[in-house]
């Protein structure tokens, strides 16, 4: 990891545990040029948070050096709910009533439909 991401407060936001990873951070971890990372912070695919001064995206939300599949539709649903990038990262990562754990961990697990179903409600 970058010196930058070192910088980055070692809270969590939420209840999922999880690094930080800075653009430099992304950059590695993806194998892709900045352009390319870029694009997939601006097309939806990643999202992050600049509340520590430095932009930096959840490590939980790659899955295998790349963006986990399913978080893009999601990102995108929440949103349209009106959502800041803020709130969609803190949404994903707070334990959810209703889904019984974080929408990230939920995802992860494979249950977009119902991770989006509750997302939904929340317009």
């Amino acid at each position: 990891m970058s010196e930058q991401s070192e910088n980055l407060p070692s809270e969590n936001v939420g209840s999922t545990p999880t690094d930080w990873l800075t653009m430099p951070d992304l950059v590695e971890a993806l194998g892709e040029p900045l352009g390319r990372v870029r694009r997939l912070i601006d097309e939806h695919y990643l999202i992050g948070s600049r509340r520590s001064g430095v932009f930096a995206v959840p490590s939980v939300f790659l899955v295998d050096g790349a963006p986990l599949s399913s978080l893009r539709g999601t990102i995108i649903v929440l949103q349209d709910a009106g959502f800041a990038d803020d709130e969609v990262v803190d949404w994903l990562l707070t334990d959810d009533e209703t889904l019984g754990r974080a929408p990230i961990a939920a995802l992860l697990a494979g249950h977009k439909s119902e991770v989006r179903r509750v997302a939904r409600t929340l317009a």
